[in-house]
């Protein structure tokens, strides 16, 4: 159900950490390793170092409703343009399709336009295929292929 009241984008901070935590437990597809609140707290306050590294939270009448991390890193290639990853994209299940999601890549894809960033590009897991649709609708486009280790 769409709310008429208006989302907001705000900037996490190391106070918001148990908030993060509650909607990062919605990303994972099996039991995942569990990070204690003291240490989540300490590794968000060690992404200052990171300068273009940002969490953001929205926002619907002071409630958070969905976040997504972005960063913007700078390479010698591409004519020296930077490039922004968007991460750990999650909406409350209360609110998806709601305009939230779109509102929050909307918002990373003007960062990244500010930034001058000659692409922005995520990952999704395979299994999600309505988060793929729900990409492809904001025109991202399948792209190679990701490979990780764990």
């Amino acid at each position: 159900m769409h709310s008429a009241t208006a989302l907001s984008m705000r900037q996490a901070c190391v106070e918001d950490v148990a908030l993060l935590l509650d909607f990062y437990r919605l990303l994972e597809f099996g039991p995942a390793r569990e990070l204690s609140l003291p240490a989540a707290a300490a590794a968000f306050a060690g992404y200052a170092a990171y300068p273009d590294f940002r969490v953001y939270i929205a926002e619907r009448a002071g409630v958070a409703v969905g976040t997504f991390a972005l960063l913007i890193a700078g390479t010698l290639a591409h004519g020296g343009r930077p490039f922004g990853v968007v991460e750990d994209v999650v909406v409350r299940s209360t609110e998806r399709r709601s305009g939230v999601g779109q509102d929050m890549m909307t918002f990373a894809m003007q960062l990244c336009k500010e930034a001058d960033c000659y692409k922005m590009a995520l990952s999704s897991h395979l299994e999600r295929a309505d988060a793929h649709a729900f990409y492809e609708s904001l025109g991202f486009a399948r792209h190679g292929f990701s490979f990780l280790i764990s």
